[in-house]
């Protein structure tokens, strides 16, 4: 990185933040006086507040760009200066650094160290990708919204080629997995996920280009660690807090989401912060800080849907501290009722097809959820009505966190140890905690509980909107998980406040002896007798041994992934991909229903290479519409390509493709297994060709295929392309097609070079039903060996598939095995026949 990006980032996440900071305003002394390290945490903080505002507010109105960004903060940064000018200045007020500053230094050495680099996760598919590529969408366009031409451009009648109209009154269809097409004929895209973190993927694009963007996880996750830290220091001391972001720091789920583009890593910062904002108004009445904690919270909404927990949180934390006759601030309430404002209607115009997803989350209530909801409320009303009695104000304000503390402790107990898979109840949902337990040793769980009880029974009062956000979370994640159960995607669920405050909590409890004499009680007694010098070394020792085995636990099932970068090198051939076309091409790409995977690959292709790109919505797309597209796409642009991998039927009497070339991109992947704990990384393998569509008529006649090789436009669903000792092959499933162009009337069989791929004696034989349009040709019982089957073509079948102009379908029908439940292995697929050749003669 050279000198400018540097001072581009000194200037979006800190020159701003610093400066509001030493306002002359809200007693300021008091600011003064906090540790120097965690005046430059807030310094960050409110400086990517003020960025992300700014960055969203431009991306809006379709003007971002990084060198607006960085104009924008600068102009806040001159406001304040010519504002207060000398009066910035602490002049000796501030207390200077003293050596408990290298302890975040050392953590955000250790984040560094243990969260790059990050993964090369640019494809879509899944919301990773989708993240990383709204993020340089915006870098690139400047908008929220994404403006393409290649969509804008295309003629009606062939939009159900690639984008069908699916009759939503949100959106149009689909543009690529993960954007919304809201309207084809201007080429209006958006992505599915909200904003927030996509800026900042902008942000790291500007500063860096590709792996700038990757590396903000990374940094978000950095600053999370901080953000726990200080929340800690403030709760229990500062002993306790560093060690529970040193467990954090080295646990598997936290370095994995630290290098896997996702949002929760980010919520997992903005939160503490937010929390710990909210007790320094709240608690220490440091007015400044209350509209930094409504501003933090609002922000939450752009990051992700489900961040209204958080907001509930306060909402009951709001109506805990009535009983002790303390109030939500007003400079708390405005803010962040702006900033909902402006996330209300960003939902309700640009991201509403995100919004839907609540409503219909809210439309499948049953009566029982409606009816607790309705207690709940009703609970609510009576326990604020309560809190501002004189009398029972001081008894909920005692029995109040204990009886949370109490709850709390029943349902993890209740989620251990008898929750089981009953009904509409599912295994993951059901066994959520114990899942939790794979990634933190069921020991330190239960420290971790003991010490959430501690808190809540002793000092809850000192950050109650910690221990409050918390139960909300716990409660939610731990009663349905709501995420596709494969691990570690599941273990997202746990980053934002599960996992972090797990090590707080344990950290806690195994420091109680510190952190409790910090602040005795008022009515403790004073004249107690020191311990015993034996006893002072157990409680010492006890909590030290336990805290290393944790450590070492964490540290063993981290191990295994820190020298593996999934999908490393994906970057490096996607643009050697990509230099293969040129802006005056176009390229088509397989369909998702074709069997592969190589979809993915369109959407970093189309916005972060700059290619036109469609992909195709069925793998047997309509020839006649197929061939017209063809024709209207050769006056607008060079060439057309078909780039696939998985099977399509594209070719026709008047549509030929040409292969171009063929390649083989493999990257490592960690298994991800369906509840089950992942072990190991594989290799991801996308084997494709590329064609040139051409519109030609050939010469009717025979057919020749080489399965396995440059196929891809002949064959449905089959299995990836292998190759065995130089013979290329695809497995069969249990019915797959050979699409045959071009057939003349004289051809009279066809020739299949099979074999069975070995199968074991205990599952049957190999048995294959031959059809071609339909017409059965045969049987034959496959055997071990590539072997050729030939079976007779009659002559009327062979004159009929002559006079059309689409292609045979060759259909081969095959019982199925499955190495899995035969053999006990990984492979898990449906096994047909080892298909070599087609030859029609």
């Amino acid at each position: 990185m050279t000198l400018l990006p540097i001072l581009a980032l000194v200037v979006v996440a800190y020159l701003p933040g610093a400066l509001i900071f030493r306002i002359p305003v809200a007693a300021r002394e008091r600011r003064a006086g906090l540790a120097a390290e965690e005046r430059a945490f807030w310094a960050v903080v409110i400086s990517t507040a003020c960025s992300s505002a700014i960055a969203l507010a431009l991306a809006a109105a379709s003007l971002y760009s990084l060198e607006r960004l960085a104009a924008g903060d600068l102009l806040l940064s001159m406001l304040v200066v010519g504002a207060w000018r000398q009066h910035l200045l602490y002049r000796g007020a501030a207390s200077a650094p003293r050596w408990s500053a290298l302890v975040p230094l050392a953590l955000v050495v250790l984040g560094w160290s243990l969260f790059f680099p990050t993964a090369e996760y640019v494809m879509g598919g899944k919301d990773p990708g989708t993240y990383i590529n709204e993020g340089i969408a915006i870098a690139r366009g400047g908008s929220l919204l994404v403006r393409e031409p290649v969509v804008a451009s295309l003629p009606a009648w062939s939009r159900d080629l690639f984008f069908p109209s699916y009759q939503n009154p949100t959106y149009y269809s689909l543009r690529f997995m993960g954007f919304f097409l809201l309207d084809p004929t201007s080429g209006t895209v958006v992505g599915q996920f909200p904003h927030l973190y996509p800026v900042w993927v902008a942000i790291g694009y500007g500063l860096d280009g590709v792996p700038g963007a990757l590396h903000a996880v990374g940094a978000w996750a950095i600053l999370g660690l901080l953000a726990l830290y200080f929340t800690g220091v403030r709760l229990v001391g500062r002993p306790a807090a560093a060690t529970s972001v040193l467990l954090l720091a080295i646990s598997l789920v936290q370095v994995w989401f630290a290098r896997y583009p996702n949002s929760e890593t980010v919520t997992q910062a903005l939160l503490f912060a937010a929390i710990l904002s909210f007790a320094r108004a709240h608690v220490d009445d440091d007015r400044f800080f209350a509209p930094v904690a409504g501003a933090l919270f609002g922000l939450l909404v752009f990051l992700r849907i489900d961040s209204v927990l958080a907001l509930g949180a306060v909402g009951l934390t709001a109506g805990l501290l009535l009983t002790g006759a303390r109030r939500i601030r007003a400079a708390f309430l405005l803010p962040l009722v702006v900033v909902l404002g402006a996330g209300w209607l960003y939902y309700a115009t640009l991201m509403r097809p995100y919004g839907e997803l609540p409503m219909i989350f809210a439309a499948n209530l049953r009566p029982a959820h409606l009816l607790v909801a309705a207690g709940g409320l009703v609970g609510l009303f009576v326990f604020l009505v309560a809190a501002r009695s004189g009398t029972a104000g001081p008894l909920l304000r005692t029995w109040g966190p204990r009886a949370l503390a109490l709850l709390v402790f029943a349902g993890a107990a209740y989620a251990y140890f008898l929750r089981a898979p009953t009904g509409r109840l599912a295994w993951h949902d059901a066994m959520s905690l114990r899942t939790f337990a794979w990634y933190v040793p069921p020991a330190a769980l239960a420290a971790a509980v003991l010490g959430y009880t501690l808190l809540c029974w002793r000092r809850f009062w000192r950050d109650p909107l910690l221990l409050v956000t918390i139960a909300v979370y716990a409660f939610f994640v731990f009663y349905k998980i709501r995420i596709w159960p494969e691990h570690f995607w599941m273990a997202r669920r746990f980053v934002p406040v599960i996992l972090p405050s797990a090590m707080l909590m344990l950290s806690a409890l195994a420091w109680y002896d510190g952190w409790r004499r910090r602040e005795p009680a008022p009515d403790a007694p004073r004249d107690r007798e020191a311990a015993p010098g034996c006893l002072r070394v157990v409680r010492l020792v006890l909590p030290a041994v336990f805290l290393l085995l944790v450590a070492l636990a964490l540290w063993r099932a981290t191990t295994p992934i820190l020298r593996h970068v999934e999908y490393a090198g994906l970057v490096a051939r996607l643009e050697d991909l990509a230099r293969r076309f040129t802006g005056d091409d176009l390229v088509l790409v397989e369909s998702r229903a074709s069997g592969g995977d190589l979809h993915v690959f369109a959407l970093p292709l189309s916005y972060i290479y700059n290619r036109n790109v469609l992909v195709l919505h069925s793998p047997t797309p309509e020839k006649r519409l197929l061939g017209r597209f063809l024709a209207w796409a050769r006056t607008k642009y060079r060439h057309v390509y078909f780039v696939g991998m998985g099977g399509s039927d594209l070719r026709s009497r008047s549509v030929a493709a040409e292969p171009v070339g063929r390649l083989s991109i493999g990257i490592p992947e960690y298994e991800s297994l369906r509840n089950e704990y992942p072990t190991r990384a594989r290799v991801k393998d996308f084997d494709f060709g590329i064609y040139r569509l051409l519109q030609e008529s050939g010469t009717p006649g025979g057919f020749s295929l080489d399965v396995g090789a440059l196929d891809d436009v002949s064959v449905l669903r089959f299995h990836a392309k292998q190759r065995q000792d130089q013979v290329t092959y695809r497995w069969s499933r249990n019915i797959s097609y050979v699409a045959l162009p071009g057939l003349g009337p004289g051809v009279s069989s066809v020739r299949l070079s099979l074999g069975n791929g070995g199968r074991p004696a205990s599952v049957e034989p190999a048995r294959v039903s031959i059809s071609l349009d339909d017409r059965p040709l045969g049987d034959a019982v496959v055997t071990e060996g590539f072997h050729v089957y030939t079976f007779a073509i009659p002559p009327d079948l062979a004159a009929a598939i002559a006079s059309k102009d689409d292609p045979a379908r060759l259909k081969i029908a095959c019982n199925t095995w499955s190495p899995r439940a035969a053999l006990g292995i990984a492979d898990d697929r449906d096994l047909g026949v080892m298909v070599d050749r087609v030859d029609v003669e």
